[in-house]
Formats: C-alpha cells, structure tokens, sequence
C-alpha cells in the first residue's frame, strides 16, 4: 500500500462533523475516530475495541493511551515528514492528546472539535507540538 490510499481514505472523511467516541464518515468522528475509520477503509475491520474516553483528555488514568495504542498498532516513523503518516500532537503536558494525518510535508487531516475534519497547514505551532509520528502496517514511504 502507498501513502495515497491513506490519503485518500482520510480526504473521504473531509467535512464529516465532530462527534466524541464516533468514527463515521459523514456523521462524526473525533481525532480517534478518524484514524479508527480510515484503518477500516485500508484493512476492513478495526483491530481492537477502543474504550470510552473523556472529551476532554484531562483523565489521569488514561495518561499515553494514545502514545501506546498507535506504537502496538503502527510502525514507528524516522526521518523525514511525508504523506500517509500518522502523527500524535501533545496539547498540554508531556502526553500526546490528539492526533491527524499527514497528506504532505506542510498539510494534515485532523477532527477538531467545533469545525468537524478539516486540512490544515502544520504550522510550526503544530509542528512543535507533534510527539511522534507512526506508518499504517505495509503502507511504504514514498520515494
């Protein structure tokens, strides 16, 4: 698989509304959910049931769920930024809260609350805040 078919399946979610814990494309998803509905896109089930979260991410028991989960499922990324990547963004603390998807070195999908899925520009502001960056199992980088 290549980074366009992560991209493809994200771009699928544009304009879909915020809705905590959903993952539906056209009727809502959060940050999680769209990375939950773009897996199903590539491999047609997810692989693990997710446990409800908070909205507001601020539950001490859950601290690095995030971090965990995309290390137990993704491939772990080095070098340089590139489409298709997965990347994990800390909003406050040390712990990643929130999370998109690469469509270029400069552009990301992500669910933010209020404006539903949107492309955004990965502006340094963002760029600071990113706390990894991870592949989909058997999506290649591109040359």
């Amino acid at each position: 698989m290549n980074p366009d078919a992560v991209v493809t399946a994200a771009r699928a979610f544009l304009g879909t509304p915020y809705r905590h814990q959903a993952a539906t494309i056209g009727a809502g998803c959060d940050c999680l959910g769209l990375l939950r509905g773009v897996w199903r896109a590539l491999y047609g089930s997810e692989p693990m049931a997710v446990p409800p979260y908070r909205a507001d991410l601020r539950d001490p028991l859950n601290a690095g769920a995030l971090r965990v989960a995309a290390e137990a499922l993704l491939r772990v990324e080095h070098g340089a930024l590139g489409a298709g990547q997965v990347v994990l963004f800390r909003l406050a603390g040390h712990e990643p809260k929130h999370c998109g998807i690469l469509i270029s070195t400069t552009r990301f999908i992500h669910a933010q609350e209020r404006l539903g899925v949107v492309e955004a520009n990965l502006t340094e502001a963002w760029a600071r805040r990113v706390a990894g960056r991870f592949r989909f199992p058997g999506c290649l980088a591109a040359d």
